[in-house]
């Protein structure tokens, strides 16, 4: 049986939730192509699955309750081994994986053609979306504190989204010509809207009109006010990096991503003294790329940072006007009123059943 395996294993940031998604809904049509996305069930979503099996190999148990992963990087192999032609795994938390996990994943797949995918994107754009992104999941830390981490430190996003690392880790038993770079396109108007799709397709040797339905799926923006409310929020109510499943859908889904992304408040931008040493990065990163041997689809100068202009005002995000959180604060107040009225209330709901009951046995 002849199959070939893609492991898209990151970076956070860089346009995978939007990859997943369109993988997971043109499945069938792609399947058609001897191109596979595997998933557990059709009653389980395939990004779900493809999570859970990514916690299972990392021996991590997050996001769900107890045991909620157990198994199901097993249940991902045995779909792998069912299936011939491109089958492609991917979730961004893989990027920082060990390098005995990525032997014990390189033996599992020891009779496939391994290939590995790493989408990179330029730092300037990649950290102001990660810190937000990790205020979402529960993190309570300044933007002054998250850059100096990864400036400095070595947190689980500096881990992800250092390129020579993670390649060297997961291309340790590869050639380098199965080793993918996929550049994110810096946007601007002559700039398609799903070239980053393109370039995927690319690297798995997929015609683009085999998946024609695209995604609505994204993680959109907050502004310096909306992420200082969540991050005072978690403060507030304690919550965990490690994620609590029972307040994942309000904080992170319905209000972060439903009622105050793009409220309009002036965007996380990296501050202008961060720039010299991001340079720096790229620079270095750039370097071994080109010396690396690895396949890169994009342009390189998509990884350089874009300076903004000399005069352009930067907004601290650690010192917003009370003005701008209160008027986040009181969207995000507004919002979830409005679920909660939604939402029925388990006793109302039960003394509607009873009353229901009651007259149905009067009736007889």
């Amino acid at each position: 049986m002849s199959r070939a395996v893609y492991l898209h294993v990151g970076a956070p940031k860089t346009g995978t939730t939007y990859v997943q998604d369109r993988l997971a809904r043109n499945a069938e049509s792609l399947a058609r192509h001897g191109v596979h996305f595997p998933s557990r069930s059709r009653f389980v979503d395939a990004d779900l699955f493809h999570f859970q099996a990514a916690l299972d190999l990392l021996g991590q148990d997050w996001g769900g309750p107890p045991g909620h992963a157990e198994g199901a990087w097993e249940a991902m192999l045995r779909r792998v081994r069912r299936s011939s032609g491109t089958v492609v795994i991917s979730h961004e938390i893989l990027a920082p994986a060990t390098r005995d996990t990525v032997c014990q994943v390189m033996r599992a797949l020891e009779d496939s053609e391994v290939h590995v995918i790493y989408s990179a994107r330029d730092l300037a754009r990649q950290l102001p979306a990660a810190w937000q992104e990790s205020v979402k999941q529960g993190r309570k830390w300044s933007f002054a504190r998250f850059l100096d981490r990864v400036e400095h430190g070595n947190p689980w996003f500096a881990r992800a989204f250092d390129l020579p690392r993670v390649l060297e880790t997961w291309g340790t038993q590869l050639p380098p010509e199965r080793v993918h770079v996929v550049t994110v396109p810096h946007r601007g108007p002559d700039t398609p809207p799903d070239l980053l799709w393109h370039r995927f397709c690319e690297v798995l040797g997929v015609d683009p009109a085999w998946a024609p339905l695209d995604t609505d799926r994204e993680n959109r923006s907050l502004g310096t006010a909306e992420t200082q409310v969540v991050r005072r929020l978690n403060r507030r109510m304690g919550r965990s990096a490690r994620r609590e499943a029972e307040f994942d859908h309000l904080v992170l889904e319905h209000l972060a991503q439903g009622h105050l992304a793009d409220r309009g408040s002036p965007p996380v931008r990296l501050p202008p003294t961060a720039y010299d040493w991001v340079e720096e990065r790229t620079e270095r990163w750039l370097e071994w790329l080109t010396g690396s041997g690895v396949d890169v689809v994009g342009d390189l100068d998509d990884l350089r940072p874009r300076r903004p202009a000399p005069d352009a005002p930067w907004h601290d995000p650690d010192r917003v006007p009370p003005k701008l959180v209160l008027g986040a604060a009181l969207d995000a107040l507004e919002g979830m009123t409005r679920e909660a009225a939604r939402r029925p209330d388990p006793d109302r709901a039960l003394a509607a059943r009873l009353r229901h009951q009651a007259r149905r046995l009067r009736e007889r």
